[in-house]
């Protein structure tokens, strides 16, 4: 690329031609590679530049929330979208600042900058806002994104985002269609009968305490490291919502359970207990359930899938007994997120003080329950 096509790029189109360049070295001669390296170090450069132009901003934001009520005169169109300037070095660090301090005031001057100079749209949406309309990073919300898709169980399960309680109604009986020929009495109505279902939020919490010195990380490692610490553990307790949900079964929605321990005659008899709307089946179960149906099958002396092309899943330490299992369909489960999928943090600088300790608590608010009808089925096992 020339220069001057290089100057009219965005910060991800700059890492987008960065990755192309590293694999174009591969075996690329003396002349080329000399090219290649001129070109990465415009890119650099522009990268800087793009820097710089957020900096400016930044300096100006402040001064307006200091007080300074100073108009910008001379304003230069932004070139970065919104998802750029959510990367942006400057964001990321009032974003970091705005998790160790808990004051956004920061983070909504930029915005505010941004808005008045770009044409870019600037939507926030519930998943990617923290509070109010503090949206995060994009690298942030990339990873929790990654993280939540990653978990087996939550990444199944079907998810809304609607503010407050949420009633669902499941349509647990209904009349047939039937037939009407032309001149005979009317059919008779319908009748349905519903279980409602009230999906009412609770917080999932979890806090980490760490040193002082954490807070003397960089921006993007510090956030790195609280939302992946953190966020990883509120999936797993959302995740054990989910199987709690299912084993209790407060609504009387799940199949008829089969007794007796794990095996592949139980894992038919469970399929054969789920209602008609239960596709995309799975196994849960603890590992060693798991590892003893593969052994059982390898024992057998001849090939043969004695999970009957369910998909197993380690269900979490703790939930289910060695020997259980839940066979289903877990898109029968639906997680409401009032606040969205991203975690919010709470910082504490006194409770754990005496020990020279930060506590850092992370939230989320979710209501997680059974809303598919006949859609699992538990095997109750028999130890093992």
């Amino acid at each position: 690329m020339t220069r001057e096509e290089i100057a009219n790029l965005g910060y991800e189109e700059l890492e987008t031609r960065k990755a192309e360049i590293a694999v174009e070295t591969d075996g690329a001669d003396a002349e080329k590679l000399e090219t290649l390296s001129a070109e990465l170090d415009m890119i650099e450069e522009r990268k800087l530049a793009l820097d710089k132009e957020v900096e400016e901003r930044k300096k100006a934001a402040q001064a307006v929330v200091a007080g300074a009520g100073k108009t910008i005169e001379s304003r230069k169109e932004s070139t970065m979208t919104f998802e750029e300037f959510r990367n942006s070095k400057a964001y990321v660090d009032a974003f970091a600042n705005y998790i160790k301090t808990g004051k956004d005031e920061e983070c909504r001057a930029l915005i505010k900058e941004f808005r008045a100079e770009s044409e870019d749209p600037v939507t926030f949406t519930t998943q990617n806002v923290v509070g109010g309309n503090v949206p995060v990073p994009t690298f942030v919300e990339n990873r929790v994104k990654t993280a939540w898709e990653r978990d087996e169980i939550f990444s199944r399960i079907t998810k809304t985002f609607v503010k407050g309680n949420l009633k669902v109604a499941v349509e647990t009986s209904a009349t047939g269609a039937d037939i009407h020929t032309e001149g005979t009495p009317a059919l008779d109505m319908e009748k349905v009968e519903l279980a409602i279902v009230n999906l009412v939020p609770v917080t999932i919490k979890k806090w980490v305490a760490f040193s002082t010195e954490v807070l003397a990380m960089g921006s993007e490692e510090f956030l790195m490291y609280v939302y992946d610490e953190i966020t990883y553990r509120i999936i797993q307790k959302a995740a054990e919502m989910a199987l709690n949900a299912i084993l209790n079964d407060a609504n009387n929605l799940t199949g008829t359970e089969v007794s007796g321990a794990v095996t592949t005659a139980t894992i038919i008899q469970a399929i054969a207990n789920l209602g008609g709307e239960a596709r995309d089946l799975v196994l849960i179960a603890s590992a060693q359930t798991i590892a003893n149906i593969r052994i059982a099958a390898l024992n057998a002396g001849y090939a043969y899938d004695p999970f009957q092309g369910l998909t197993p899943i380690t269900a979490p330490a703790g939930i289910l007994d060695h020997g259980d299992a839940i066979v289903g369909d877990l898109s029968g489960v639906q997680a409401n997120l009032p606040e969205g999928a991203n975690v919010r943090f709470v910082l504490d600088e006194y409770s754990l003080a005496e020990k020279d300790l930060i506590k850092l608590v992370g939230r989320l608010y979710a209501a997680i329950d059974v809303v598919g009808l006949k859609m699992f089925v538990h095997i109750g096992g028999q130890g093992e």
